[in-house]
């Protein structure tokens, strides 16, 4: 069941009971993205065992408990269902159902200011993460740059383009990012400063 999900979910990380209990999943709104274009539900983990699902005009109270082997099991209106428990990103949890191939996908709205309510408001979330995420990469990151067949540097981003702006070096050089091999993902010095 494992391997449907990593197909279609790349790069999780299993849930670490001494790493996300607290920090992570306890008290954190959880938005269940599987269907939240026909009903919202937040999930929420709570210390003492109660897993509250708020919908638009009601709260359930449920139970869920957890495993030495750090596996979940689930109280639901449709039984009690195990799940394995994964984050790919601090704020994006997957529980993958043990006995089916399905699983759910959740994003934490604790600390986001706006809604979730339909796809388009969860593709606006993972676009602005992800485009804080890189340019976070990419400023604190440094890089090497070839131009006429020489390789020079590394450089952080803000060299690079005040180097640019000198004219001292064309926006247009490749970059390589300190810990790639050669140049072959293409990416230019114009690129890397157009995501400042």
């Amino acid at each position: 069941m494992n391997d449907y999900l990593h197909q279609r979910i790349p790069n999780l990380i299993p849930f670490s009971y001494a790493h996300h209990h607290d920090s992570h999943l306890i008290n954190q709104q959880w938005v269940l993205i599987n269907g939240i274009s026909k009903k919202k539900a937040v999930y929420t983990f709570k210390a003492d065992n109660i897993l509250e699902i708020s919908r638009k005009d009601n709260i359930i109270e449920t139970s869920w408990t957890i495993n030495i082997k750090n596996t979940f099991t689930i109280k639901t209106e449709d039984g009690v269902i195990t799940v394995d428990v994964y984050f790919k990103d601090d704020d994006i949890l997957v529980l993958n159902n043990q006995d089916k191939e399905e699983f759910a996908l959740y994003i934490n709205t604790t600390n986001y200011e706006d809604e979730l309510n339909s796809i388009e408001d969860v593709q606006a979330f993972l676009k602005e993460k992800y485009k804080k995420k890189v340019s976070t990469v990419i400023h604190d990151h440094q890089f090497y740059y070839i131009e006429k067949a020489k390789e020079y540097g590394p450089f952080k981003v803000e060299e690079l383009a005040k180097k640019v702006k000198a004219d001292e070096i064309s926006a247009y050089c490749f970059v390589r990012d300190v810990n790639a091999q050669d140049y072959s993902n293409r990416i230019r010095i114009a690129d890397l400063i157009q995501e400042l």
